[in-house]
């Protein structure tokens, strides 16, 4: 079957946050969706579900549960127990509720910096402390450098959070990068949160999705793994994600935290995951193509400009660009009088860069190359 991702779909009269954030003069290349019309799979069941007509309470049925299972045995060669998944209606909750069932009032957290921003703000919302740990570049990816904040340690930290693939950044971690954070992990006696959302959406060659919790024994029994088709399939607005907890006392905390604050999945979004999980394959490896393609469009543009650089990202459909040569107060401002709408590098921990989502159609992405070649050679 042929997929149509040149398909212009006017967003900006829908309910979209993306496209309805700016001024209609402001193409919107900001928040992680895409432009792209979910698999078929997916659209044929929400519609047969609809047309039930029936939408009370539901729950995550047995046949989700299999589908996931599947899924991450077929793509990462994990398997994964029934008895481990906690269903939750986002990612963003999950990295809340694990500062909070983890960390008490006395012990902190560290996370990544430049980092997706809900990950400082769940310390932040939480009470808790949070040390950054910087990210270095090395041959052209941004890898965690743990080492530096070793001497900020004080043995009051509980939780580490991590992101794989990498946002923004899109670096996709080798298993001995992996390895490395489990030792400090260990060393630590840290529970780790792996946030692995983007894990389907690996666009270099020969680079794979490892998951954290694959690495050993040790590192499933002090792991939460997050996890979701909402990236991989545009089902973001949906809301179905799950949390990966082989330990019982980590997930029975987990689930305690959770009571009568956090929901699960409603039973749309419960149709439209085991819908993607069971019958997406095909759409993803053409989308996968597609987004390639953007990519090195874009990384061959972004670098030939004076002022910019980029690299090319490993996994997901965010670019992170480097502005500081451009020597602008703020290139998040300079570039939306250009018309174009960003992500804030400051939102993510450094205000000399800005994000870029290229999970558009080729002729908008192509439209944001023109605007941005205008802007930085005037």
């Amino acid at each position: 079957m042929a997929f149509n991702f040149d398909e212009d779909i006017n967003r900006r009269h829908s309910d979209s946050s993306k496209w309805n954030k700016f001024d209609p003069q402001v193409l919107p290349m900001w928040v992680a969706d895409t432009d792209f019309r979910s698999p078929p799979c997916v659209t044929e069941a929400l519609s047969q579900r609809i047309a039930h007509g029936v939408f009370g309470y539901g729950r995550a049925p047995d046949e989700l549960t299999h589908a996931f299972i599947v899924w991450c045995e077929r793509h990462h060669g994990w398997q994964v127990k029934a008895e481990w998944l906690v269903f939750l209606p986002g990612i963003v909750s999950a990295l809340n509720l694990s500062v909070r069932a983890f960390c008490d009032a006395q012990q902190g957290t560290l996370a990544p910096t430049p980092i997706y921003p809900p990950f400082r703000k769940a310390a932040k919302l939480a009470g808790r402390s949070q040390i950054s740990v910087p990210l270095r570049p090395q041959a052209g990816r941004d890898v965690l450098d743990l080492n530096a904040v070793e001497a900020q340690m004080t043995g009051r930290e509980r939780l580490l959070m991590l992101c794989n693939p990498h946002n923004p950044g899109g670096t996709v971690y080798r298993r001995e990068e992996l390895e490395a954070q489990l030792a400090f992990a260990r060393r630590h006696d840290l529970i780790v949160c792996s946030d692995e959302i983007h894990c389907d959406l690996v666009l270099e060659p020969g680079c794979q999705h490892i998951p954290f919790a694959t690495l050993s024994e040790d590192a499933a029994q002090r792991s939460i793994t997050l996890m979701s088709p909402s990236k991989t399939f545009n089902i973001a607005g949906l809301g179905a994600s799950v949390a990966v907890i082989p330990n019982p006392e980590l997930r029975q905390r987990f689930m305690a935290a959770r009571e009568g604050i956090v929901p699960s999945a409603d039973v749309l979004a419960i149709v439209a995951a085991e819908a993607a999980w069971r019958e997406g394959d095909a759409w993803l490896q053409a989308q996968l193509a597609y987004l390639r393609t953007n990519r090195d469009r874009l990384v061959e543009a972004v670098n030939v400009l004076p002022g910019l650089h980029m690299n090319s990202p490993e996994a997901t459909y965010l670019a992170w660009v480097d502005a500081s040569g451009l020597e602008v107060e703020n290139p998040t401002t300079f570039f939306r009088r250009a018309g174009l709408g960003f992500s804030p590098g400051e939102d993510f921990g450094d205000a000399q860069y800005v994000r870029i989502n290229f999970g558009c159609t080729a002729a908008t992405l192509e439209e944001a190359i023109g605007r941005l070649e205008r802007a930085v050679r005037r």
